[in-house]
């Protein structure tokens, strides 16, 4: 297999594995044992849209059980003779070579997978932020030999990138540290929220420059969140932001010290 695989540095690595276990986007080569009309295997793939069952293949690394797992598109880019090319986005964990084998079944003729490329790992995808370990390799001799940057930039993206895909809270400076420490959010210090923040939803929190806190999961919906005056509304699950970035305002106010905003 070949495509888009995420590499997290220093403290990106806290959120790589959001990023790895999001949508997954791929690109298959099928090949029918047997010629099957276009429009025969079109009609066939309908059966994998929405939810699928589905159990990993024997040589898996993980437990053989049926598994639930959620095809949001599937369809055919191209079609020559055995030959079929189809796009799927899916939950990750959903098992390409699987879904080849289980097409040849519905269409009564056998199939297997013989290419495979992912095209999309959550906000990642396959334009102009790939790069090749190359290209990175490349990057890294020309900054340390000549001070040069502008390619390890391209290489490198800031660790915002990773979370574009998820609902966001902007909060107050004086609560940045005290998530920094591991804190949870508390309602007075949301400044903005997006509107796809759902009850129990992975939230990613930022400050007002846009650097990102933490990741959290929200205690309540984006409704519930804008009428609350007190209260905790989202639960911290994985910190990024060192500690001591911004002042350290919860620790003033429990010295009981003046706190100017």
């Amino acid at each position: 297999m070949t495509g888009v695989l995420p590499i997290g540095l220093a403290n990106s690595t806290r959120v790589i594995g959001n990023v790895i276990h999001s949508v997954k986007e791929y690109i298959m080569l099928v090949q029918l044992h047997e010629s099957v009309p276009v429009n025969i295997v079109e009609k066939a793939l309908e059966n994998f849209k929405g939810r699928i069952y589905q159990k990993p293949p024997l040589r898996s690394s993980v437990k053989r059980t049926i598994r639930v797992k959620n095809i949001y598109e599937i369809e055919i880019l191209d079609h020559y003779e055995k030959f079929v090319l189809v796009r799927v986005l899916c939950d990750p964990g959903t098992y390409m070579r699987k879904l080849a084998h289980d097409l040849g079944l519905i269409l009564g003729v056998g199939a297997h997978m013989r290419e495979l490329r992912r095209t999309r790992t959550g906000p990642f995808r396959e334009d102009e932020t790939l790069v090749r370990l190359q290209t990175v390799s490349e990057a890294v001799y020309l900054w340390r030999t000549s001070g040069r940057d502008d390619l390890l930039r391209r290489a490198v993206l800031p660790v915002e990138v990773s979370v574009a895909h998820l609902p966001k809270i902007l909060v107050m400076d004086t609560a940045v540290d005290a998530i920094a420490h591991g804190a949870d959010l508390a309602a007075p210090g949301v400044v903005m929220l997006t509107r796809d923040i759902r009850t129990n939803s992975k939230v990613a929190i930022f400050t007002l420059k846009g650097e990102l806190v933490a990741l959290g999961r929200a205690l309540k919906g984006v409704e519930e969140i804008a009428k609350m005056e007190k209260g905790i509304v989202v639960k911290t699950t994985r910190v990024v932001m060192p500690q001591g970035v911004y002042p350290d305002f919860w620790r003033r106010r429990k010295k009981g010290l003046e706190v100017s905003e």
